[in-house]
């Protein structure tokens, strides 16, 4: 028998478990669900008033994961019995006493299951994983005041949108999940985890609630970026499952999270190659268009593709990569070849191509980014063979969202935004809902700004939500977006798909925004 002890996160108790454990208890395994001081048993019935205890932290529920794991252990050896298959799952903050636990009990635990959860290090507080940097900024502001003997105060039935996506769970269930709600006590989100790394000797499984803007697919191209710190990920030991929904699953689909939950028990799941097994992962794979071999000139963070023998000065067209990114990514992406691909192709129809790095390594970082693209796009400006009344920025992926600032307050020199595969709001897990990263927002004021939207057709549900988002805003507000559409092409399509099922729409893109840069900046309205 399989025996699930299961840890909630933040500001929820063992009730969040009930339907998961009555579906695991049926199918023959046992359920422990762990009520964390301060959070559950202590106050008495869940969700009666009352003070936590004083001095509850992070140790404090990894000591509570260990009385779980020792009571099984105990209770086994009563019974002159094997000792049982344990699986510890971790929800959102869960998973740090989780691991805490397994650290000091790796011999006891056969898998740890992240549940829609963030990847603990030893040394970093829970604070670190909480997504919303709002929140994280409250948190430090409140505990410079109180210390971590404090409390952070539940969220309203309104506000647990901050904390993860809140799709498929009903209203019934939201209601529950807010009258039920206790404070957190700050000492859990700010002590450090301390692992010794005997916990990166069990069996691991990750869950990811697509809805909440994680996937198989996007942590396959994060562990391509070669990111020593995500190699893990790709250990024969790690397996990945996809859930359809938000943030809390066990209450918006507990059928489908039980039966994950078994099949990760049984070692079942999704695997990753390793970086470079299979071949260069798929931002160094080649660009397939024929383009013309322009050399590079460095300027700085930028690199720039002349046209071949132009004379006089020319526009300029800046691809603006996207990420997040590892600092420790290499090659950069300015030059990955689809970047310097497009870059070339620009050069060869007259336009001077640009590439930049810029420095999104983390979701908190689209500021420094912003100012980054915005430096670059000043020195291409600069530079003597580029007009600077003719420019045109091209953004992929995750650097989609950077396009706001563009669309809120266009230059006159601005003539088109181009965008591939964008990611056009904030994922649920990014935690930039008050951030002004959001291009729909800022659609209303971009005025008769040109957008070439390039949207591939099998894009991940979560990304292609986004656009539809963008695109609808455009329709109420009257944009000037143009969609080119790749209806068999996948994100990063360039390098995974035929090329025959992108050429067309890739020439398309290009003619269009090289089209509104042809008239000269005298002429210019």
């Amino acid at each position: 028998m399989t025996v699930f002890i299961m840890v909630p996160g933040v500001f929820t108790g063992v009730h969040v478990w009930e339907e998961t454990a009555a579906r695991l208890t049926g199918a023959g395994a046992e359920v422990r669900a762990v009520a964390l001081t301060g959070l559950d048993g202590s106050r008495g019935p869940v969700g009666s008033p009352g003070a936590a205890p004083s001095g509850v932290d992070l140790e404090t529920h990894i000591a509570d994961v260990i009385a779980a794991i020792d009571s099984v252990s105990a209770a086994d050896a009563a019974e002159g019995a094997a000792g049982r298959e344990m699986v510890l799952v971790g929800h959102d903050y869960g998973i740090h006493p989780v691991l805490g636990a397994a650290d000091r009990r790796a011999e006891r635990v056969a898998r740890v299951v992240y549940l829609d959860a963030g990847l603990p290090r030893d040394g970093v507080p829970a604070l670190a994983a909480v997504p919303d940097q709002a929140l994280r900024e409250q948190v430090r502001t409140q505990a410079g005041g109180e210390g971590t003997g404090g409390e952070l105060v539940p969220p309203g039935r309104d506000e647990w949108r901050r904390w993860g996506s809140t799709e498929g769970v009903s209203d019934a269930a939201l209601d529950r999940l807010t009258a039920l709600a206790a404070p957190q006590p700050l000492g859990t989100l700010l002590q450090p985890l301390r692992l010794t790394g005997a916990a990166a000797t069990v069996p691991t499984t990750g869950v990811l609630c697509t809805a909440n803007g994680t996937s198989i697919d996007m942590v396959r191209r994060l562990v391509g970026f070669g990111d020593p710190a995500l190699r893990v990920l790709a250990d024969p030991r790690v397996t990945f499952f996809e859930l359809p929904t938000g943030h809390w699953p066990m209450l918006s689909c507990p059928g489908e999270l039980a039966e994950v939950l078994l099949r990760a028990a049984a070692g079942e799941g999704q695997r990753l190659e390793p970086a470079g097994t299979a071949g260069p992962p798929a931002h160094l794979r080649p660009f397939r268009l024929e383009v013309p071999e322009v050399p590079r000139e460095r300027r700085e963070h930028v690199d720039l593709y002349p046209p071949p023998g132009a004379e006089g000065r020319r526009p300029a067209v800046v691809f603006v990569h996207g990420g997040p990114v590892p600092a420790g990514a290499r090659p950069t992406p300015r030059e990955w070849p689809t970047l310097v691909g497009y870059a070339r192709y620009a050069a060869g129809r007259g336009a001077v191509g640009a590439t930049l790095d810029h420095r999104l390594h983390d979701v908190a970082d689209y500021e420094c980014a912003a100012t980054d693209v915005a430096a670059a796009v000043e020195l291409v400006r600069a530079d003597p063979r580029v007009d600077p009344d003719r420019i045109a920025l091209w953004f992929f992926s995750g650097g989609g969202l950077l396009t706001a600032d563009w669309l809120d307050a266009p230059p006159a020199w601005l003539r088109c935004l181009a965008a591939t595969y964008p990611v056009l709001a904030p994922l649920p897990v990014w935690g930039l809902a008050g951030s002004r990263f959001h291009p729909a927002d800022a659609l209303t004021r971009a005025g008769a700004l040109p957008f070439v939207l390039t949207r591939a057709g099998l894009e991940s549900p979560e990304i292609a939500a986004t656009v539809e988002a963008f695109l609808a805003a455009g329709k109420d507000c009257g944009a000037a977006v143009e969609v080119v559409d790749v209806p068999n092409g996948h994100h990063g399509f360039e390098t995974v798909d035929p090329v025959d099922e992108w050429r067309a729409a890739v020439d398309r893109a290009m003619h269009s925004v090289l089209a509104h840069l042809t008239v000269p900046s005298s002429d210019a309205d």
